[in-house]
């Protein structure tokens, strides 16, 4: 492969891209991991405010308690909120990690950019055994940050539609999260890492 300084630059800034990349993952999978529960709970408890629903408690014993059906509803209804907090700042997290990848792999097409003429078209393409070529790593990039921008919309979306007038939706939400994680592009980070680390990139 051709050591130009051109290309010598390319390959810099491309290993500065992976290694970052490699730690953001590692926040990405965390904050993933950090909504699961509470979403779970978020499940639950829209399950107790739908059942608190259908009680009428005039009809109970808890009757001689006049305020408790409205305390209860209006603990219930912090509580959601508070979840709902808790989950927006795990969206954040998500949202901080496409942020900062999208500016890592626009660094490297701006540079990729600015040497495209001097490197040429077969300096791009050229590919060895032990080493992909520079067209193929750009494209991992590209791969890459169209995955977080993906997933952080989706996972936006999930929280949007959240709505206290329709509990049952909130009960399934655990299972709506399942279907973003079990995504087919899921892998495609970590497995491109690791194909990296083994070119000695990471």
């Amino acid at each position: 492969m051709s050591e130009s300084p051109a290309i010598l630059v390319l390959h810099q800034a491309l290993q500065k891209s992976f290694q970052a990349i490699h730690q953001q993952q590692g926040v990405w999978q965390q904050a993933l991991t950090d909504c699961k529960p509470l979403l779970s709970s978020l499940s639950n408890l829209a399950e107790q405010m739908q059942a608190c629903q259908k009680v009428t408690f005039a009809h109970t014993p808890l009757r001689d308690f006049p305020d408790l059906e409205e305390q209860l509803k209006y603990k219930q209804r912090c509580a959601a909120e508070g979840l709902l907090e808790e989950l927006g700042g795990k969206v954040a997290d998500l949202q901080k990690v496409r942020d900062a990848v999208s500016g890592y792999v626009g660094t490297v097409f701006q540079l990729y950019e600015q040497h495209a003429d001097v490197l040429g078209f077969e300096a791009s393409v050229q590919r060895t055994a032990p080493h992909p070529s520079l067209a193929d790593m750009l494209e991992w990039l590209h791969d890459i940050e169209r995955y977080y921008r993906h997933e952080y919309l989706e996972s936006k979306l999930l929280l949007l539609q959240i709505r206290y007038e329709n509990l049952p939706d909130m009960q399934t939400l655990p299972r709506s999260w399942e279907r973003i994680l079990e995504h087919d592009s899921r892998s495609m980070v970590p497995d491109t890492l690791l194909k990296v680390s083994f070119l000695g990139t990471l």
